[in-house]
């Protein structure tokens, strides 16, 4: 009898869940996509899933488990939890070697038994990947979303239905709240267009699905806060603390830094693996700067390539 398990994914397993991924979303790209050549379907082939710098990423912050199939490990599934009772599936993934063993329907049902206060899951497939549709719906999920390239899909757990009664003290002033104690309240489907917050204890807040468009925050303590698949397309960050943050997998394209220092303790700022085709750097201190391992084809020193530079150094040592 075949034994289908999951374990919380380790640093150590980056290296092989990448390949599965690799060979799991290439053979998905072939099948839907291998018409269309210009097509780009970020459900079929999602940002840095062959990326084990990704892969690690995903590891240490969200709740990645790898799927054992007879203690062969055959795949992965990744969750995030959107507050107290919601939780999406970010990616699951099957070896094609080991589909149509029933691994997927048995992996879905092991993730919800592993978080068992989630209520309603939700999830996003291809509009091309038709075998994916019958998949979910299959699983309890129903459509609640559907554009030309996206289906997006909910699953709602049946639960107790025994109602807690709360007492807590709400006073109300004309259009004001205050003083009042909404700790650990589940706000959902709610119009808050234009809602102020002022003097607010929001520690540990948690926004998920939410349409945050033009929010505005200011003056606020927001250290230890945590962004991940946000749109911060067009935004204004200024007159902000960074120190000690780390940004990772993140787009940049069009950015435009100005006026930055490292903070008084000087601390420099580290690039890795990073794309920076065709950027700027104009008046800037770059003593100390160093470059290692880095494509550099174009790149000027006031206006003098880079490359002509090495060349004529490599020139004068020979002469030493």
């Amino acid at each position: 009898m075949s034994t289908i398990t999951i374990e919380k994914a380790r640093i150590e397993d980056a290296e092989i869940l990448t390949d599965i991924k690799r060979k799991v979303f290439n053979a998905e790209k072939e099948r839907w996509l291998s018409y269309a050549e210009n097509i780009v379907d970020y459900n079929i082939q999602p940002p840095g899933y062959d990326s084990i710098e990704m892969g690690k990423y995903m590891i240490c912050e969200l709740d990645y488990f790898k799927i054992l199939y007879q203690e062969e490990l055959v795949g992965g599934v990744i969750v995030t939890l959107a507050g107290k009772h919601r939780a999406r599936v970010d990616r699951i993934f099957v070896d094609p070697d080991f589909q149509g063993k029933g691994i997927g329907s048995s992996t879905i049902r092991l993730i919800e038994e592993e978080f068992p206060q989630v209520i309603s899951w939700e999830l996003e497939t291809s509009s091309r990947q038709l075998n994916n549709h019958a998949f979910y719906q299959k699983m309890g999920y129903k459509k609640i979303f559907e554009s030309e390239d996206e289906f997006c899909y909910e699953k709602c757990i049946q639960v107790d239905a025994t109602v807690e009664v709360d007492t807590r003290e709400i006073l109300i002033q004309g259009d004001t709240l205050r003083q009042g104690n909404l700790s650990r309240l589940q706000v959902e489907q709610s119009n808050m267009t234009e809602t102020d917050f002022y003097g607010i204890n929001g520690s540990h807040l948690t926004f998920s699905n939410s349409n945050l468009k033009g929010a505005q925050f200011s003056n606020c303590n927001l250290s230890e806060t945590r962004f991940q698949n946000i749109n911060f397309k067009k935004s204004l960050i200024p007159d902000l603390n960074f120190s000690h943050s780390e940004f990772a997998h993140v787009s940049l394209g069009g950015v435009y830094v100005h006026d930055t220092t490292l903070g008084e303790e000087g601390e420099p700022v580290r690039f890795e693996r990073c794309d920076l085709k065709g950027s700027h750097f104009k008046s800037c201190n770059l003593n100390d700067v160093r470059l290692i391992d880095c494509e550099m084809e174009g790149m000027r020193i006031n206006n003098i390539l880079v490359k002509d530079l090495l060349e004529a150094y490599e020139v004068v040592h020979k002469k030493r």
